[in-house]
């Protein structure tokens, strides 16, 4: 087992730096440093200690199968909600992706159809259009991406992707902080 790595990977999710988990555990950065590294073991009372700090069980931290990340999602696993009236369809591509940094959503505009609109805030927006063209509404702006083009912005205005013509529209959406 790795320890020094599973602390490191755990130090980082937490946005911690070596100092500041050295600070909390009343450690120097150095000696968080060389746990790290793996060029010292921590007593199981400075372990214990540490994995408090960082919101682990000792259970969670040694049982390797929880420790293993998910890294293929097929497609019994993706979510699907439609919404006739407003003429969109969103499918969530990895199930607990609302409690990660990214987003990711397969999202199909029927004609004339529009995905929610969302206030101003501090996420990203990118997306790939598949088929058909979509229309951005980016606060008083409006873009227009077509099949094969891509779509970057900063939602720091109110935004809404829709669909301003007959034929049905799809793309890939990744949106950071979760807000979709």
């Amino acid at each position: 087992m790795d320890i020094g790595k599973r602390i490191k990977n755990l130090r980082l999710s937490k946005n911690l730096t070596q100092e500041e988990l050295g600070e909390r555990t009343d450690l120097t950065k150095g000696y968080i440093s060389q746990l790290e590294r793996d060029l010292s073991s921590p007593s199981i009372e400075t372990l214990f200690d540490i994995l408090e700090v960082l919101g682990c069980t000792p259970k969670e931290f040694f049982d390797e199968e929880e420790q293993e990340q998910k890294v293929v999602y097929d497609a019994s696993e993706h979510t699907f909600f439609e919404d006739e009236e407003k003429g969109y369809q969103v499918k969530w591509l990895v199930p607990e992706s609302n409690e990660k940094e990214i987003e990711p959503v397969y999202l199909t505009l029927s004609g004339h159809g529009a995905f929610k609109q969302f206030e101003p805030s501090l996420s990203e927006t990118f997306a790939y259009v598949l088929e058909g063209q979509v229309t951005i509404k980016l606060g008083k702006k409006k873009y227009i991406a077509k099949k094969g083009e891509a779509i970057y912005f900063h939602a720091s205005d109110e935004h809404q992707i829709c669909n301003e013509e007959d034929e049905p529209a799809t793309l890939i959406l990744v949106a950071t902080d979760s807000y979709l």
